[in-house]
C-alpha cells in the first residue's frame, strides 16, 4: 500500500517575525535549498513528521508586507499562496506567522492571508518577548474574531512549536477555509485593512508600551549619529580581527593533515600519472581550499548573529545619510552586508530595494565587496608576506586584511559617486524600515544556517574546484618534455606555454606565469586561485620533497613583496567569478549591464594592482 503524499505547508509572514527561526524549529536538518523556477529568489523546503505519523511538506516562503507586491519577493510569496505560482502546487494549509510584540504591523498582513480563503493557522510567535513586555494577547478573542485556529509559538525554544504541530495535525484530516472574512473587496482596501487591524488590536491586545524599554535604551546609543557609527566600525573591525585570530589552530591542523596526506600517497602508491593527479592535483589543490573553511564559517557566524538579534536594519538606517551621499540607500547596506560572504545572494538581496536606480547601483558595486572565496587568496598572501606579530592590542595580519575590506567598501562608494554624477534622475528618496526588537540568537539557527553555508562551500570544492584542479592538473602534465629537453616539463606543457604567452600582458603588475595560469581557472571561483598556485608549484617542483612543501613558504620565498601586494589589489576589484555576473544577468536582464560591469572591474582591477606594483618597486619593495 503505497504512503499518502504529503500535505503542504506553507510558513507566511512579514520579516522580522521569526518565521525562518520557526521553520527550523519544525523541520532541523530535513532542509533543503534551491530557487524558485525562472527567479533566483531562495526556497526552502523541509520535511514534517507530526505524532500522529503524518507528513508535511514544510515551505518557508519569503518574507512580505502585503499582498501588494512592492518586490519579486513579496510577488513569489503572493503568486505562490494563490496557487499561480508556474511549476509549484498551491499549498494544503498555510500559517501565518506574526510577532506578539508587533502585532499593529503584522495583523495587517494575516487578513490579506485570511481573505484568500485557504485552511489556514495564525502563529502568535515571540510570546514569552510579549509577557516579558507587559504585552497580554488573547487567543481566544483572535481566534473568535478572524474565525481561524490561533496558537501561541515560541520559536527559540526546545518545545516551542508543539501546540502548533498538534493543531496543524488536527488540520490535516478536515481542511477547512476560514469561518469569517471582511465584506467583498474589503481586503483590497488599505483604509479597511487598517481599519479592522485596530478593531483587531482594541478587543484583544493590551499593550503597556509600543516599544520595549531595553530596546529604547539601546537604540539611544546605538542609533546615536556618533557613538551608533563609532559601535557599527567596532563591531566591523571586531568580525575582520576574528577572521584571522580565531581560525588559525584549526587551518593549521587542516593543513597538517592535508600535508600528511599527501606525503603518505605520494610514499605508499607508485610513481606514475595516478599518484600525481592524486597527490599533486587533488589533494594538493582541495587542501589548499578547504583549510579556509574555518575563517569563512567565523565571518557567516558574525554575519547570521547580527541579522538575528536586530541589529543589521539599525544599521542600514545609520548609514542612510552616508550611502545616500555616494548614490545609494540605507536599504543597500544589507545586500553589500550579505555580499561579503558571497556576492550572489547579497545581488539577490536587491530584490526589496524598491527604487530600480539603487537597485542597479547597489547590484553593480556588489561585486567589490570583499566576498568569502577572496578569503583563500588573502590569507595565503598575508600568511607568506606580512609578519605574524602584534600592534600594540591587534594583529598585524588582522589589520592588512581589515584595509583589504575597507579598500573594497571605499571603492563600492567611489563607483556608486560616479555612477550618481552619471545618471538624469538625482533625487534622493526616502528610506522606510521596520526596526525589530533586538533579540538573542537562538545557537540552533545559527547552526543550522552554519551548516548549510558549509554544505555549500564543500559542494563548491567537491563539484567545480575538484573538475578545474583535474583539467588544470592535465593542462599542466601534457604533452610531457621532448627528448633531449633541457627546461622543466612544466614549462613544455599546455598550460605553461599559456602562462608564458600571459606573461607580456602581466607583465607591468609584476605576475609571473604561475600566477597567470592561476588566474584562468580561478575566473570560475576565486579560490580556485589557491588550489592553482598549489598544483602548479607541485608539479613543477624539483624534487619530491620540494613537492610536498607547503605552498606559504614557496612563494615568499619565489615572490616579491610587490607582486604580492599587486596581487592582493587585483583580487580587491578583478571579477573572478562567472557565477556573479550570471547572477548579475538574471537579476538585471541585461547583458549591457554584465559588460559594463566586467569592464569596469577588469580596468579597475590592472589598473590599481600595477600602480601598486610600480610604486612598491620604486619603494625599494620589488
Amino acid at each position: 500500500m503505497s504512503e499518502a503524499p504529503a500535505l503542504r505547508l506553507a510558513l507566511v509572514g512579514s520579516p522580522n517575525c521569526g518565521k525562518t527561526a520557526l521553520f527550523n524549529q519544525l523541520t532541523g536538518s530535513r532542509q533543503k535549498v534551491a530557487n524558485y523556477a525562472g527567479v533566483t529568489v531562495e526556497r526552502k523546503e523541509g520535511r514534517l513528521r507530526a505524532p500522529s505519523g503524518r507528513h508535511y511538506a514544510v515551505l518557508d516562503l519569503p518574507g512580505a508586507y502585503s499582498f501588494h507586491a512592492a518586490s519579486l519577493d513579496e510577488a513569489v510569496t503572493r503568486d505562490f499562496c494563490r496557487g499561480f505560482y508556474p511549476g509549484e502546487a498551491a499549498p494544503d494549509v498555510i500559517v501565518c506567522v506574526v510577532d506578539a510584540t508587533n502585532l499593529r504591523l503584522h495583523l495587517r498582513f494575516a487578513l490579506e492571508v485570511r481573505a484568500l480563503g485557504k485552511p489556514m493557522v495564525l502563529a502568535v510567535n515571540m510570546m514569552d518577548a510579549a509577557r516579558r513586555r507587559g504585552i497580554e494577547v488573547d487567543l481566544q478573542a483572535l481566534e473568535r474574531e478572524l474565525g481561524v485556529p490561533v496558537v501561541a509559538t515560541v520559536a527559540v525554544q526546545r518545545h516551542g512549536a508543539r501546540e502548533l504541530v498538534a493543531k496543524i495535525d488536527t488540520l490535516g484530516s478536515e481542511l477547512h477555509p476560514p469561518k469569517r472574512q471582511m465584506p467583498d473587496g474589503a481586503a483590497e482596501d488599505p483604509d479597511a485593512l487598517h481599519a479592522e487591524t485596530r478593531r483587531l488590536l482594541s478587543l484583544a491586545v493590551g499593550m503597556p508600551r509600543r516599544t520595549a524599554a531595553i530596546d529604547d535604551a539601546l537604540d539611544r546609543w546605538l542609533l546615536h549619529p556618533v557613538f551608533g557609527l563609532a559601535a557599527l566600525a567596532a563591531v566591523m573591525f571586531l568580525i575582520f580581527q576574528a577572521v584571522y585570530a580565531w581560525a588559525t589552530p584549526v587551518m593549521d591542523l587542516i593543513d597538517g593533515s592535508t600535508g600528511a596526506l599527501g606525503e603518505w600517497v605520494t610514499a605508499t602508491l607508485p610513481e606514475g600519472p595516478l599518484t600525481s593527479l592524486l597527490a599533486d592535483g587533488i589533494i594538493a589543490g582541495l587542501g589548499g581550499v578547504i583549510v579556509f573553511l574555518p575563517q569563512i564559517l567565523i565571518l557567516f557566524a558574525f554575519i547570521l548573529a547580527l541579522e538575528e538579534s536586530g541589529y543589521l536594519p539599525r544599521a542600514a538606517f545609520l548609514l542612510d545619510k552616508l550611502m545616500a551621499s555616494a548614490g545609494l540607500s540605507g536599504r543597500s547596506f544589507i545586500p553589500l552586508l550579505s555580499s561579503f560572504a558571497c556576492a550572489i545572494p547579497g545581488i539577490m538581496a536587491t530584490r526589496s530595494i524598491q527604487d530600480p536606480r539603487d537597485r542597479l547601483a547597489t547590484i553593480m558595486v556588489a561585486p567589490l565587496m570583499t566576498c568569502s572565496a577572496r578569503l583563500p587568496v588573502y590569507a595565503l598572501l598575508i600568511g607568506a608576506f606580512i609578519p605574524q606579530r602584534d600592534v600594540g592590542i591587534f594583529n598585524l595580519q588582522g589589520l592588512v586584511l581589515f584595509a583589504l575590506y575597507m579598500a573594497g567598501i571605499f571603492s563600492a562608494l567611489a563607483v556608486s559617486w560616479v555612477m550618481k554624477k552619471w545618471r538624469r534622475d538625482k533625487g534622493e528618496h526616502a528610506l522606510l524600515l521596520e526596526l525589530p526588537s533586538y533579540r538573542v540568537p537562538h545557537p540552533r539557527d545559527l547552526l543550522i544556517g552554519l551548516w548549510e553555508r558549509a554544505w555549500i562551500f564543500l559542494r563548491r570544492v567537491g563539484g567545480i574546484i575538484l573538475s578545474l584542479t583535474i583539467l588544470l592538473w592535465f593542462l599542466l602534465s601534457f604533452p610531457g618534455a621532448p627528448e633531449g629537453a633541457t627546461g622543466p616539463a612544466i614549462d613544455y606543457s599546455f598550460a605553461g606555454r599559456i602562462g608564458h604567452a600571459m606573461t607580456a600582458v602581466f607583465a607591468p603588475l609584476g605576475f609571473n606565469w604561475q600566477i597567470c595560469i592561476a588566474l584562468i581557472p580561478g575566473l570560475a571561483a576565486r579560490e580556485v586561485a589557491v588550489s592553482s598556485l598549489a598544483t602548479v608549484y607541485a608539479l613543477s617542483a624539483a624534487d619530491d620533497e620540494a613537492a610536498t612543501q607547503a605552498l606559504t613558504p614557496v612563494i615568499s620565498d619565489g615572490w616579491s613583496l610587490a607582486t604580492a601586494l599587486a596581487l592582493l589589489v587585483w583580487f580587491i576589484y578583478a571579477p573572478q567569478c562567472i557565477s556573479t555576473l550570471a547572477t548579475i544577468k538574471r537579476e538585471t536582464g541585461s547583458w549591457k549591464q554584465v559588460a559594463i560591469s566586467a569592464g569596469y572591474l577588469f580596468g579597475l582591477a590592472y589598473l590599481a594592482a600595477m600602480l601598486t606594483y610600480q610604486v612598491a618597486v620604486a619603494l625599494g619593495a620589488g
